[in-house]
C-alpha cells in the first residue's frame, strides 16, 4: 500500500502531478494538489519525479495480517 503525501506549503497548484499520475490519484482542490484517490496509488513515484517544488512524497505502508 502506498500513501502519497502533499506538502501544502510547497505545492503551487501547477497540476503536473494530476496530468502525470497514471492512476488518477490527484485532483486540484482549492488551487492545490490533493490525493483524492489514494487507494489507487501504485507507488511509481512519477508524481515525485515531475514535481519541481519537491512537494510530494510517497510512503510505502505494509498491511498487517489480521
Amino acid at each position: 500500500m502506498y500513501i502519497p503525501i502533499i506538502d501544502k506549503s510547497k505545492c503551487t497548484g501547477c497540476g503536473e502531478c494530476v496530468d502525470t499520475c497514471p492512476s488518477g490519484v490527484y485532483e486540484l482542490v482549492d488551487g492545490r494538489s490533493e490525493p483524492v484517490n489514494m487507494d489507487e496509488c501504485i507507488g511509481c513515484e512519477s508524481c515525485v519525479e515531475v514535481c519541481e517544488y519537491w512537494a510530494i512524497t510517497v510512503e510505502e505502508r505494509v498491511k498487517l495480517a489480521s
